[in-house]
C-alpha cells in the first residue's frame, strides 16, 4: 500500500477575488481553500458569469487577489519573478492565437522560452522537449504544418503541446474545449487527464462540460454564488453540491446517471 503524503502543487489560504475601480473594491468570491495536487486533473465549473475566469486570472497572477494568499510548489505566487512563474506555471488562454503563420514545431517551441538564451537559440534539450510534447499530444505528423492548415481540435492539442513543452508542474487552460463539437470535446478532457497521469503534472482547466469533468476529474471546485467547494466528484454528489449550480425551474442533477437533465 502508498501511503505517501500527496504533493500540493497549488493553495490557497482565505483567497478572495474581484476588482477594484475607483477606489471601490468588488468581490466576486471570498474564503476560497483549494489545493491542488500533483499528478491530478482538476476541473473547474460554474455557471456562465460566476466568476472562473476571474479565479484563473487571480491564480496566474493577472490580476491581483483582494486578500488572502497563493501558493505554489510552497512558495507564495506573488514572491515568483515573471521568469521564475513560467518555469512552474503554464497557461492556456481561449483567445485566438494571431501567429497562425507560424509551423505547428515553432508554436509549440515558445513554450521553451523560460529556457533559452536572451536570443532565443534552442539547445538540444530544447528540441526534444518539443518533439516529446508532439508525441504526448499525437501531433508529431502535424509539426511541419502551419497552423492556419489546422482544425480548431487540432489547434487546440498544439496549445497543450506548448505548454507541456514548458515543463511547468502546473497547466492551467481557461475552456480548452471551446468550439469543439462533442467528440473533440471529449478528446480534449481524455487526453488531458492522461496527460495528468503519464506526465505527473497538475492540469486545472474551466470549462462549462460539467457531466465530462464528473467522469474525468480527479478533483473538481465548483464555482456556485454561496461558496467555492473542491472535492472529489464522487463527495461532491454524495453532499450534493451540483444541486446549488442552476435555478430548479429547469434543470436538475440525477444521482443516478450522474449527469443534469432537462425537466
Amino acid at each position: 500500500m502508498n501511503n505517501k503524503e500527496p504533493i500540493i502543487i497549488l493553495k490557497t489560504k482565505n483567497l478572495s477575488i474581484g476588482y477594484v475601480s475607483k477606489k471601490k473594491q468588488t468581490s466576486i468570491a471570498s474564503n476560497i481553500n483549494i489545493e491542488l495536487k500533483r499528478g491530478e486533473l482538476v476541473g473547474l465549473i460554474g455557471a456562465n458569469g460566476i466568476g472562473k475566469s476571474t479565479l484563473l486570472r487571480t491564480l496566474t497572477q493577472v490580476q491581483n487577489p483582494l486578500e488572502g494568499t497563493i501558493e505554489i510548489d510552497g512558495k507564495n505566487v506573488s514572491d515568483f519573478a515573471p521568469l521564475e512563474l513560467a518555469k512552474v506555471m503554464s497557461l492556456v488562454l481561449t483567445e485566438q492565437i494571431t501567429s497562425k503563420n507560424l509551423s505547428v514545431f515553432e508554436l509549440v517551441a515558445l513554450g521553451r522560452q523560460p529556457y533559452t538564451n536572451w536570443i532565443g537559440t534552442m539547445s538540444k534539450q530544447d528540441t526534444i522537449a518539443i518533439n516529446n510534447a508532439l508525441e504526448q499530444t499525437n501531433i508529431i505528423e502535424l509539426k511541419h504544418k502551419k497552423c492556419f492548415e489546422l482544425s480548431d481540435g487540432q489547434l487546440q492539442k498544439v496549445m497543450i503541446a506548448r505548454a507541456l513543452a514548458q515543463d511547468t508542474d502546473l497547466i492551467i487552460l481557461d475552456e480548452p474545449t471551446t468550439h469543439l463539437d462533442m467528440y473533440h470535446k471529449a478528446y480534449i478532457l481524455k487526453l488531458l487527464q492522461r496527460l495528468a497521469k503519464d506526465t505527473n503534472k497538475t492540469i486545472l482547466f474551466s470549462s462549462h462540460e460539467i457531466d465530462l469533468a464528473i467522469q474525468l476529474c480527479d478533483t473538481m471546485i465548483v464555482f456556485s454564488a454561496e461558496r467555492v467547494t473542491s472535492n472529489t466528484p464522487q463527495n461532491l454528489i454524495k453532499n450534493g453540491i451540483f444541486d446549488s449550480l442552476f435555478p430548479k425551474d429547469l434543470i436538475t442533477f440525477d444521482y443516478n446517471t450522474k449527469t443534469f437533465i432537462i425537466k
